[in-house]
């Protein structure tokens, strides 16, 4: 598990749009996806243990966001050649077993992955109303080892965003495992 944090958030950089096959059986993209006030784009697998860790918070955050007018999807970038734990039949146990109130796609080229650069999972984009990106940091303080009474970083920023079209002045790097990428062929 190579262990990677996340870059700066780019300001105002616009979000890719994308069609991807969710785990309920059908298709979305951005749009399909997209909050009144505010959208979350998460890159998550289901072998990874920073993501293990934390997604009872991620579930929790994310369905309290949806009654601000926060739309959010997860989408899973892995080659699930390499790593059979993220294939599609396994992604959706996953989503069912951690009650995921949102689309969980899979990425089977590649290219959403990309297009967003994103680096690990898990990785957070938190776009405003227009889809200006305002968001690239973390969920809170916590690892792989929850951290007692720790902010809710994500929540926090994603709320600002919803209220006031721009995200907080700090924002720490999301840490968690290299996303797989396919060899070139």
């Amino acid at each position: 598990m190579a262990a990677m944090t996340t870059p700066l958030c780019d300001v105002g950089w616009r979000a890719p749009d994308f069609s991807l096959g969710g785990t309920d059986g059908k298709s979305y993209t951005l749009e399909d996806c997209r909050g009144e006030r505010a959208t979350l784009v998460m890159f998550l697998c289901n072998h990874c243990p920073f993501v293990k860790a934390v997604i009872d918070r991620i579930v929790r955050d994310v369905d309290e966001l949806a009654g601000w007018g926060i739309g959010a999807v997860a989408i899973m970038p892995n080659d699930t050649d390499a790593y059979p734990a993220d294939s599609f039949e396994n992604m959706t146990l996953f989503a069912a077993e951690n009650g995921f109130g949102f689309p969980y796609l899979i990425d089977p080229t590649q290219a959403t992955a990309r297009a967003y650069d994103a680096v690990c999972t898990p990785d957070f984009f938190g776009f405003d109303g227009a889809l200006g990106l305002q968001y690239r940091g973390r969920l809170d303080a916590s690892r792989m080892e929850p951290v007692p009474g720790a902010r809710r970083e994500l929540y926090e920023a994603m709320l600002r965003i919803a209220e006031t079209g721009s995200g907080p002045e700090e924002q720490l790097p999301s840490m968690g495992c290299s996303i797989k990428w396919r060899e070139a062929a």
